[in-house]
């Protein structure tokens, strides 16, 4: 099972974050995801459990306990719907709604000049 696990202190390093989840069963993978620019944790990650029932465990003992003082969320990752993933490319109107440049004076309709 993957699992979401939030609110994390942004100086835990993926080794400790094992050794929370370890505790309840096998890991096979932990992520913490960080900003590709700065390489500073984001203060999130997942965790890779084989085992549903010892994940399920470690988010009902994980879920709202405390790390470094800060209260961390634990659940079930779900992966995200193929429709709400995010799109740099959504305006394909271009400038003006696809109607051409901003100063197209084929599309000025009135004769006039501007």
């Amino acid at each position: 099972m993957n699992i979401f696990v939030g609110s994390l202190p942004f100086s835990i390093e993926e080794a400790d974050l094992r050794g929370y989840f370890e505790e309840y069963g096998t890991v096979d993978s932990v992520k913490i995801i960080s900003d590709k620019f700065t390489g500073r944790s984001k203060g999130f990650g997942f965790v890779e459990m084989p085992s549903d029932e010892e994940a399920q465990k470690a988010i009902d003992e994980l879920n709202g306990g405390s790390i470094d003082g800060r209260t961390i969320v634990v659940n079930k990752s779900e992966p995200k719907p193929e429709g709400e993933r995010r799109s740099f490319n959504n305006n394909r109107g271009g400038n003006g709604g696809g109607r051409g440049g901003y100063n197209d004076r084929d599309n000025n309709r009135g004769g006039g000049r501007f």
